[in-house]
């Protein structure tokens, strides 16, 4: 009886656990089981990695195969275990040395011919296995830049199965010379994000725009067609600061999963931007899949931008989706083949016109030729509940012929960026040890503790929630507000003037 023992990673979601990958081999009626709860697609690894094998050039072993994926109790998905149950198969059968193969990780598909197919989600697998103290990980040829990317991880990439046995110092009369297979993915284009400058006038916009980017706040921008509010939309990413190392790592971790990272560019270390189509559906906006959920826009946006151009054109059954990751920042999917967290620490930016024909505030609305009931049956698209979640919510009005003919615009995105940047290291350092780092984050309690006994600005945030104008919740995102408004003037605490100012941003136009 021969047994041999490997590791590959399972993953759900981007948390990844270690599997042990054993197999054994019995002087008994010849057969090939799998257990250990694997899917669909891991099941049929039994035929690829049999043909693989005999396609390498080493005889089948005429013997009763029992391969184990522990812990039996987790469930495994995917194609990526087909590498590991051959090594375990071939260091049963003494093929290959079987000896310090267990503190190895193997990932990766295996073809009918040996070669070694990419699979996705290599980023968080190979960050899960160096977590756990398993440091010699072997992929595809095709993954091993993506791979490397871990640090403490020591790679080595494959292209073939022919070649995964001459590493673990197996002997084999014949290598056959084959080529890596290139992964394939479908990259985002890292768009480059338009400038500042070229916004013409809309002052207070634009302000409301560095405040959203200081601190992490969501924003509905409100107008009539052709008044900026896409351009300035836009503009958002490029005015956010660069991500950190361990943000960088889990974003990159989440595009990874979803088949959209191209690890030619290296990490992701720009703030990610999606603005999908009012057509998307709930599965494309939030993520999903028949057994395990992939990631959707709201996970891609992690640490970024989601926009949502014309907001009321959306389904109501999209938009209420976004109201659990606003609130925790990331999202649980449930599905047959088990549970997937992904992070969904996103900036949502709302676009939406007035009315259908959005001309309701051109002219004081003398142009527009909506009735009241459809006014308001679109505008209500933007439920209560979603409207409450978000912080700003700014009227943009039309450029007036005055701002056409000087052609003045206001700063460009890099001088903005650089007050954003010094906001949110105020913020960063006020909330170090918090495991908070924008003050769209922080809960309101903690915000009121730290006033102290300048508790007194928020008068008027009291007499708006007296009347009925502004919920608990709102109240909490006003004060948000008021502490990136205060960390963009280099003050320690807000003052009445940038609470008064932060209820401007949040009531203006009556949309809040």
């Amino acid at each position: 009886m021969g047994l041999g023992t490997t590791a590959a990673v399972a993953l759900a979601g981007l948390a990844g656990h270690v599997v042990e990958v054993q197999a054994q081999l019995a002087a008994s009626v010849p057969g090939f089981t799998l257990v250990g709860l694997p899917d669909t697609a891991l099941h049929e690894s039994r035929e690829r990695v049999r043909a693989a094998v005999l396609s390498t050039g080493i005889p089948w072993p005429n013997r009763k195969i029992t391969v184990n994926l522990s812990p039996a109790s987790l469930r495994k998905a995917g194609s990526s275990f087909d590498l590991a149950v051959a090594v375990a198969v071939l260091a049963g059968s003494r093929v290959v040395p079987a000896a310090g193969l267990e503190r190895v990780v193997h990932l990766g598909e295996l073809g009918l011919d040996g070669r070694l197919q990419p699979v996705r989600g290599v980023l968080p697998a190979v960050a899960a296995a160096v977590a756990a103290g398993y440091r010699d990980v072997v992929v595809p040829a095709g993954d091993a830049a993506e791979a490397r990317l871990v640090p403490g991880a020591r790679v080595q990439g494959a292209a073939s199965l022919a070649e995964v046995v001459l590493l673990h110092g197996g002997e084999l009369e014949h290598v056959p010379d084959v080529e890596a297979v290139r992964p394939v993915r479908q990259p985002v284009a890292r768009r480059v994000a338009g400038d500042l400058a070229d916004v013409v006038g809309q002052a207070q916009a634009r302000m409301a725009l560095e405040v959203a980017a200081a601190g992490g706040h969501h924003l509905l921008l409100v107008g009539p067609p052709g008044a900026g509010k896409t351009m300035l939309a836009a503009r958002l990413p490029g005015i956010l600061p660069d991500l950190t190392a361990a943000e960088a790592v889990e974003v990159t971790s989440v595009h990874s999963v979803a088949g959209t990272f191209d690890p030619g560019d290296g990490l992701v270390t720009r703030p990610p931007f999606e603005d999908p189509h009012h057509t998307a559906t709930p599965a494309a906006i939030v993520g999903g899949g028949s057994q395990v959920a992939r990631p959707g826009a709201v996970s891609r946006a992690h640490r970024g931008v989601l926009m949502l151009d014309e907001a009321p054109e959306f389904p109501s059954r999209v938009l209420e989706t976004l109201r659990q990751p606003l609130e925790a920042g990331e999202l649980v999917l449930h599905r047959s083949g088990g549970a997937a967290r992904y992070p969904a620490r996103f900036q949502l930016v709302l676009t939406a016109n007035p009315c259908p024909c959005g001309m309701a505030s051109l002219n004081k609305g003398f142009d527009c030729s909506c009735t009241p009931t459809a006014k308001r049956r679109y505008f209500g698209r933007l439920s209560g509940p979603l409207l409450d979640r978000v912080d700003l919510q700014v009227e943009v009005a039309p450029v007036t012929r005055a701002d056409r003919l000087s052609g003045t615009s206001g700063e460009g995105s890099a001088r903005v960026a650089a007050r954003v940047a010094a906001a949110r290291d105020a913020a960063r350092e006020r909330l170090s040890g918090t495991g908070w780092t924008t003050n769209a984050e922080v809960p309101g309690s903690w915000l009121r503790e730290r006033l102290g006994p300048d508790r007194r600005v928020l008068g008027q945030v009291e007499q708006m929630i007296d009347r009925g104008t502004l919920t608990l919740r709102g109240a909490d995102r006003v004060l948000r507000v008021a502490w990136t408004l205060a960390d963009l003037g280099g003050r320690t605490v807000p003052d009445s003037t940038d609470v008064a100012a932060a209820v401007a941003l949040r009531t203006r136009g009556n949309h809040g």
